[in-house]
C-alpha cells in the first residue's frame, strides 16, 4: 500500500538521557599559575616600595646643585674667611635676643638664631642673625638697599625668573651696605655690585644654591 503524502517518517524517540550526552559540556580549564610571572612581580613590588622608602629619607635634602666641588668658584663672589666653626663645621645657636658681631657685612657664616626663615622676598628687613642659619643650610641670601620701588620690583623680577629662588633663595632688605647695593651671600662667599645685574644675580645661584654650607636644606 503506498505510504500517503501526508505521512512523515519519523525516526526512533530518543531518551533524555541520550539527548543530554549528544550536547557536548565546555567545562572551564584551569588556568596554570605563571610561577616567573609571580616571582617578577613581587620583585617589582619590593624594589617600588623601597624606593619610596628612601625617597621619603631623602626627602628634605635634595642632591648638591652648581658648584660639585661644594667650594668656592674663581670669579664667581669673593671668598670669605669663617668664622670660628664647631664640630661639622657648624656655628652655635644663641637665643633670639642675643646679637652677634659679623666678620663681614652682610653676614656669609659664624653663630646664629636657631630658626632659619622661610624662602621669600622681605621688604621689612630680617637680621643677620636669622638668615646665617638660612646660609648655614646652602640658602642664598639677597640682600639690598635700593632707593626706589622700581629698582626693588626689578630685583624681584630677577629673582623671580630663576627657578632655583623658590626653595634656595631668601632676600631682604638691608640698611647696612651702601644705597644702590645688592649684596649677595652664600656660605663664606659675598658678592656686592651696583644695581639689579640679572646675569650676575642668575650665575650666583647656578654656582652656589645648594652648594654650599655645611648643611643643604631647603629653606
Amino acid at each position: 500500500m503506498p505510504e500517503s503524502k501526508h505521512r512523515r517518517r519519523r525516526g526512533r524517540p530518543v531518551s533524555r538521557g541520550q539527548r543530554v550526552a549528544a550536547v557536548p559540556i565546555n567545562r572551564p580549564r584551569k588556568r596554570k599559575t605563571n610561577k616567573v610571572y609571580v616571582a617578577a612581580s613581587v620583585i617589582i613590588a619590593v624594589l617600588v616600595i623601597g624606593g619610596f622608602a628612601v625617597g621619603g629619607i631623602n626627602f628634605q635634602r635634595p642632591p648638591d646643585t652648581g658648584s660639585s666641588s661644594g667650594e668656592y668658584v674663581e670669579g664667581v663672589g669673593v671668598e670669605q674667611d669663617l668664622m670660628s666653626t664647631g664640630a661639622g663645621g657648624l656655628n652655635t645657636h644663641v637665643g633670639n635676643d642675643r646679637t652677634v658681631e659679623y666678620s663681614t657685612s652682610p653676614a656669609t657664616s659664624g653663630d646664629h638664631w636657631a630658626t632659619p626663615i622661610s624662602c621669600g622676598f622681605y621688604e621689612d628687613g630680617l637680621s643677620d642673625e636669622r638668615i646665617v642659619h638660612n646660609l648655614e643650610h646652602g640658602n642664598i641670601v639677597v640682600s639690598y638697599n635700593l632707593a626706589s620701588e622700581e629698582e626693588v620690583d626689578q630685583l624681584r623680577d630677577s629673582l623671580e625668573s630663576i627657578g632655583k629662588n623658590a626653595i634656595w633663595g631668601v632676600a631682604r632688605s638691608y640698611d647696612k651696605i651702601p644705597s644702590g647695593t645688592v649684596a649677595l651671600a652664600a656660605w663664606g662667599v659675598l658678592d656686592t655690585m651696583q644695581e639689579v645685574d640679572n646675569d650676575r644675580i642668575k650665575t650666583f645661584f647656578d654656582t652656589y644654591s645648594g652648594a654650599l654650607g655645611p648643611e643643604r636644606i631647603v629653606c
